[in-house]
């Protein structure tokens, strides 16, 4: 950039602020109160980031509900994660808490189920030599931070825990293998 370009920008706080969005809109989707938050740390007056903000969210660049979407489709396939903690993670990203709401509704109960399922099953191969009450505590941690409510938590751990036993027994409280 010239030096003359920077001087029409300084000028023109509302060229800055869309500069700023479309910068930063090209590296993935934001949040409006994500991309609000950037324009006033730039010190681009409330009303002109206002004003383009809104422009954005008029013209589709802009979108909390898609962005939320995405975000829940995204974070539960990839990371494993929860309804409460994906709601966690939107909350702390700006997202509507009705938009957020929307979002978690369109993640299939039977998926969370699955998801649990696979995460449970996964953590299981490395625990074979604990005891079953550590083995269940650890497990139930790990659901746990990954958002999952506790009574699909110890549903899924204790048919999980059952199944595996019948093909690789854990040790029991003595150290000796179920029978």
């Amino acid at each position: 950039m010239s030096a003359e370009s920077d001087l029409d920008l300084a000028a023109d706080p509302a060229q800055v602020a869309r500069s700023i969005l479309l910068d930063k809109l090209t590296g993935q989707p934001r949040t409006r109160a994500e991309l609000a938050d950037l324009l006033a740390e730039r010190e681009i007056p409330d009303e002109v980031a206002d004003e383009v903000l809104d422009r954005f969210t008029e013209v589709g660049l802009i979108d909390d509900a898609a962005f939320a979407n995405a975000w829940v489709e995204s974070r539960h396939r990839g990371r494993g994660l929860g309804k409460r903690a994906l709601a966690q993670e939107l909350r702390r990203r700006g997202v509507d808490d009705e938009l957020a709401r929307d979002a978690l509704d369109e993640l299939d109960p039977d998926q969370e189920e699955a998801t649990a399922r696979e995460l449970v099953r996964k953590k299981l191969r490395s625990m074979r030599s604990l005891e079953r009450q550590v083995a269940m505590r650890r497990l139930l941690g790990l659901l746990a931070r990954k958002g999952y409510p506790g009574g699909l938590a110890m549903t899924v751990i204790k048919q999980e825990l059952d199944a595996s036993d019948e093909e690789l027994p854990l040790l029991n409280d003595s150290g000796l293998e179920l029978e």
